[in-house]
């Protein structure tokens, strides 16, 4: 079967690799489509991060050349023993968390911080981008027959972004203001006004991007233009409630921390490539909260609700869809160069819409 394998930065590869089965508790899926995520451009220019190379990942037991690809959805087609939640057929997305079940976050529930924390498609285990992968059934989701796959792909990069509203202090009637508006911070937005922002501000520089921004209803701020900080201060009255910070990038993070009121809170979502440095003062002589939110948990039927009832319409923010043969140059670098992309979806079988 065709997959796409991580050997290297900027070194991704489709090859033939051999199809997988179903082992005892996991489920073969037949992929349809993968989203691009900003993690996997990470791996890509800069890697590795998650995926393990040098040695084995300690629940995957796999190490670079890995298959890339965690935000997908496709059709059940070989269920292993001891399977029996998930039927052939089924239409399903995945939840792409490795956990060990032992560590102290595992048993306390909160299994996105265990200390073996990895993701199908980043540490091993296989990956959506490829023809066929297999997956342990507590990873798999039933999607609704009102679902495309196309939607099932968003799900998780979805779930990121409610999970990080989850774990903030945002609470109905807040302001808030979102620094990125790619893929995770377009949809924090329209997480945000799900939750019941009073008013959301999006600061981004892409034309594109500022007009997805406008159209879910973000007062936007261009930071090339006008100071980012002094614009938010001055339009809220002294700062925003909460500030979600979705760039990866060290002078957005600062801006975000600066942007909110006293006492106010910044949401540290990105992944980063190396350490930023911040302003301690600011945050300390404010009393102000830098928090962290990492992927998600317990959320997933809760997003796929959302999707399916046209609240969270992820499905707006696909800007390309594009083949497995064609990911290097139509898909990493074309996000990595052109700023009118958003989302884009790869298409691992040709028979599956």
């Amino acid at each position: 079967m065709k997959a796409v394998r991580w050997h290297g930065q900027r070194d991704l590869r489709v090859e033939d690799i051999q199809e997988p089965s179903a082992e005892p508790g996991k489920v073969k899926i037949k992929v349809a489509w993968t989203g691009i995520c900003g993690s996997d451009l990470h791996e890509y220019a800069a890697g590795p991060i998650f995926i393990p190379e040098g040695q084995q990942h300690p629940l995957t037991k796999d190490q670079a050349p890995i298959v890339m690809g965690h935000e997908f959805a496709g059709e059940v087609v070989e269920v292993g023993e001891g399977v029996d939640r998930i039927k052939l057929g089924d239409r399903v997305t995945v939840e792409p968390i490795y956990r060990c079940g032992e560590c102290a976050a595992c048993r306390s529930g909160k299994y996105n911080l265990c200390d073996s924390l990895g993701f199908h498609g980043l540490s091993g285990g296989g990956g959506g981008f490829s023809q066929f992968t297999t997956v342990p059934e507590n990873m798999v989701h039933t999607m609704p027959d009102t679902m495309s796959y196309e939607q099932g792909a968003l799900v998780e990069p979805a779930a990121v972004a409610l999970h990080s509203i989850r774990m903030s202090r945002f609470k109905a009637g807040d302001t808030a203001a979102v620094f990125g508006a790619g893929p995770i911070g377009l949809l924090t937005i329209q997480a945000l006004f799900l939750s019941g922002a009073s008013q959301v501000y999006a600061v981004e520089i892409s034309e594109e991007r500022k007009q997805f921004a406008e159209e879910i209803g973000a007062i936007v701020i261009d930071p090339t233009e006008v100071d980012a900080v002094a614009e938010i201060q001055k339009l809220t009255d002294g700062g925003v409630d909460v500030s979600y910070e979705v760039t990866g990038v060290a002078q957005p993070l600062q801006q975000c921390i600066d942007c909110i009121k006293p006492g106010g809170e910044a949401m540290v979502v990105s992944i980063w490539e190396s350490n930023p440095e911040i302003n301690a003062n600011n945050i300390v002589l404010k009393e102000k909260y830098v928090t962290g939110a990492i992927a998600y948990r317990d959320i997933f039927p809760a997003v796929i609700n959302l999707i399916a009832s046209g609240k969270f319409e992820a499905e707006k923010l696909i800007t390309k869809r594009i083949e497995l043969d064609q990911i290097v140059d139509e898909g990493f670098e074309s996000l990595m160069n052109e700023r009118s992309q958003v989302k884009i979806l790869v298409r691992s079988n040709p028979d599956m819409e």
